[in-house]
């Protein structure tokens, strides 16, 4: 698959989802980006914008297999990831695979499992693999966890640690809609009372799994030079040693920006990335990495504030 094939799956992509979701093109924008390469990513927006029926939509329009996962307190590593169950018939143990073993992951409401279930998660998200028993079981090339937590309540909620924040490829804050598209949600989902199946809305496979692994492969090969590779590492070593932060950017951050950009790039029909492909994922790349020092917070600043003071201070590349 070339570039310019990516970048018409893309659209395609994004066309069967805009059927059953009103707006949303950034956080369409992101998923794709995350999709092609090879990343997860974390929705935090207030409930009624449209996350669970996004997540779905965008696994129909793909054509991949799609599971859900309703995250509560008392739900079980074994819940997630599956286990051997004993089988009196034949007396003997049988794999019983969870619901994790699917292409398309939306664990709604992540941050309402203790960390002990959110911890089943971390091999899947950077392995691609679970462990039942000792046994090492493959999940594909294509996994992709999308989640979604809401930023308001407090009650009931176990914020995620910084190792399983660091899994995600983009934390993307979902936000309510303009006056124009919440005119239009009334006026398109109004005559239903609930959330409808996005078959119901028309939204088709655009792409398989096939299509889909091939995209990965092609992004891959998009061209990264030495000078946006010293503009990226530039970026996120700039993250540390800040007064605002309490904490950087990890090494792995920096790897995750530069497949990002280089799908970014694809994503504009492009075989090589340009400075301003990373300039506009930084921000929903590092917003879920960095820590603000209590000064900071104190001073009412917020993360994005200090990722876009150093995407001003780091001289890109022409």
């Amino acid at each position: 698959m070339t570039v310019e094939e990516v970048r018409n799956l893309a659209e395609a992509i994004r066309q069967e989802v805009g059927k059953a979701v009103v707006g949303q093109e950034a956080t369409v924008e992101l998923m794709l980006v995350a999709l092609f390469a090879g990343g997860h990513i974390l929705l935090e927006g207030p409930p009624g914008t449209a996350k669970t029926l996004l997540a779905h939509s965008f696994a129909s329009a793909i054509g991949i297999k799609f599971g859900r996962i309703q995250f509560t307190p008392d739900l079980m590593p074994g819940d997630i990831i599956g286990a051997n169950l004993f089988n009196f018939q034949t007396s003997q143990f049988t794999l019983t695979r969870g619901p994790i073993f699917t292409d398309l992951l939306l664990a709604d409401e992540i941050n309402r499992t203790p960390p002990k279930t959110q911890a089943a998660l971390l091999e899947a998200m950077q392995e691609r693999t679970v462990t039942i028993d000792g046994e090492s079981l493959a999940l594909g090339d294509r996994f992709m966890v999308v989640a979604t937590q809401n930023p308001i309540e407090q009650q009931g909620v176990y914020p995620l640690p910084e190792a399983q924040l660091d899994r995600f490829l983009f934390k993307q804050t979902v936000d309510y809609p303009s006056a124009e598209e919440e005119r239009k949600i009334i006026a398109t989902h109004g005559a239903r009372g609930s959330a409808m199946d996005p078959a119901e809305w028309g939204v088709k496979a655009k792409g398989n799994a096939k299509q889909i692994t091939a995209a990965i492969d092609a992004v891959a090969g998009v061209k990264l030079v030495d000078e946006v590779i010293d503009y990226i590492a530039g970026l996120i070593r700039g993250t540390r040693g800040v007064a605002d932060l309490e904490s950087g950017a990890s090494p792995r951050a920096g790897a995750m920006l530069a497949g990002a950009a280089r799908a970014r790039a694809a994503l504009d029909g492009r075989d090589f990335v340009i400075p301003d492909d990373v300039k506009q994922l930084a921000p929903a790349l590092l917003r879920h990495r960095l820590i603000l020092s209590p000064a900071a917070e104190i001073d009412g600043r917020v993360v994005e504030d200090v990722v876009n003071d150093i995407i001003e201070q780091i001289e890109a590349p022409r």
